[in-house]
């Protein structure tokens, strides 16, 4: 592995594998890839397996036990392990959606790359507006 771009094509290999082994023995687990967006049970697929992930993160979310306000005791138990598993559940299920679309490590990262971009650049003109409030986005 020669780094970070490396070790995100690996784990889009891995979980890609992983479905190609789930297909093996039970092909309705998830439909051909890449999906055809159009058809009706393709999105169901990818809203179902999309929820999934939303599904791990709400049970990685169970590991958090000292965020209530209202509390005045505190629970400073964390399992560090059993959090980050779940994390890699919710992970493995949002990797599965986007091979399922045909998205790739490269144009996921593309597009990570944009959007950080754009959010940077809202950061610096809501900075500016701030420094200098007759300052126009343009």
């Amino acid at each position: 592995m020669n780094g970070p771009a490396d070790m995100l094509e690996r784990m889009f290999k891995l979980r890609e594998q992983f479905m190609n082994d789930l297909r093996e023995n039970d092909e309705t687990c998830y439909p051909e890839w890449p999906v055809d967006i159009r058809k009706r049970e393709n999105q169901q697929a990818l809203r179902e397996t999309t929820l999934r992930g939303v599904e791990e993160l709400f049970e990685a979310l169970q590991h958090l036990k000292n965020w209530k306000t209202h509390r005045s005791d505190t629970n400073e138990d964390f399992d560090r392990a059993a959090f980050l598993e779940e994390m890699v559940d919710a992970v493995n299920y949002f990797f599965a959606v986007l091979i399922l679309l045909g998205i790739d490590e490269k144009e996921l990262f593309d597009s990570y790359v944009k959007k950080h971009e754009i959010i940077i650049q809202r950061l610096e003109n809501k900075a500016k507006k701030r420094d200098n409030p007759k300052w126009e986005d343009n």
